[in-house]
């Protein structure tokens, strides 16, 4: 079997890597005092987007035989056998390097260094012990991947500042509820893989119950850059509407009979939650500084 252009892609899991993106370009532009160079801003995404890209490799990777047992994984590259795992090792060390040494010499240190930090701790401290280890996996894992906006915002401050952090804040707590949503869906799948996720280890109920919390939890973040003037009115009332399908999803999953048709519809939704709130504080900071 002959691999394609197209398999090596899917081992940098382009959807993720581009979400990833947005909310690094939202950090870059609400950090920026002066406007972004056209340079600067081509290194600071290509640099991330390979270093992701890597990391998700690496996810590839060590998660090759769990995704061989899960109907929604075992058509990946690596599960399927259309590339090899020297082949993966090959361009995810590739793209590790080069995203490094452009973010170092076309960026600054500070964001070439935390973003190999979030890179290692997705790929080797989530993927290779947390997924394994301990049912708060995703918790404590998705610190990484709540990383993006702060490497955005110190390619073009160089500093880590506190509004950056909020910002890491608000995809940290929404990670849980989003990823279990997920899992509810495929519980079974995760079951016959024996990944301890929230569902497998205590319960369907109590799930639910973690992801209306988190939910709320998730509420309460995405209003606190209006609360301290880093957004606007724009932003105040377009993040209502989306806490308010979040929340809906959220108790409609938490009361259903049915949890995998609601559990894939919450899932989706929390991906449009996201996606919304970052363009819409990206339009908002455009709109304020105009």
């Amino acid at each position: 079997m002959t691999p394609s252009l197209r398999d090596y892609l899917v081992l940098c899991k382009p959807r993720v890597v581009l979400l990833m993106l947005l909310t690094a370009w939202a950090g870059m532009y609400l950090g920026a005092i002066n406007p972004i160079p056209w340079w600067l801003w081509v290194n600071a995404t290509a640099g991330i987007a390979l270093m992701s890209g890597s990391a998700a490799t690496l996810n590839h990777i060590i998660d090759h035989r769990i995704d061989a047992l899960m109907d929604r994984t075992k058509h990946r590259p690596l599960a399927s056998g259309k590339l090899t795992l020297r082949a993966a090792w090959i361009f995810a060390t590739l793209q590790g390097v080069i995203g490094f040494l452009v973010l170092y010499f076309g960026v600054n240190t500070l964001t070439a260094i935390m973003t190999l930090l979030a890179a290692i701790g997705y790929s080797a401290v989530y993927s290779l012990y947390l997924k394994r280890a301990t049912s708060q996996n995703i918790v404590i894992g998705g610190l990484s991947g709540a990383m993006p906006p702060l490497l955005g915002w110190t390619a073009v401050t160089g500093q880590l500042d506190p509004q950056a952090w909020l910002l890491v804040l608000i995809i940290f707590t929404w990670t849980p509820a989003h990823f279990w949503a997920l899992c509810l869906h495929r519980y079974n799948e995760y079951k016959k893989a024996s990944v301890p996720m929230l569902p497998i280890t205590h319960g369907i109920s109590f799930t639910k119950l973690n992801i209306v919390l988190y939910s709320l939890l998730t509420i309460a973040c995405s209003l606190l850059p209006y609360a301290i003037g880093m957004s606007g009115q724009l932003y105040f009332i377009s993040v209502l509407l989306l806490d308010a399908g979040l929340i809906a999803y959220a108790l409609k999953l938490q009361f259903a009979t049915e949890d995998n048709k609601i559990a894939l519809k919450t899932f989706h939704y929390s991906l449009i939650y996201l996606t919304g709130l970052f363009l819409v504080i990206l339009l908002d900071h455009h709109l304020l500084i105009n």
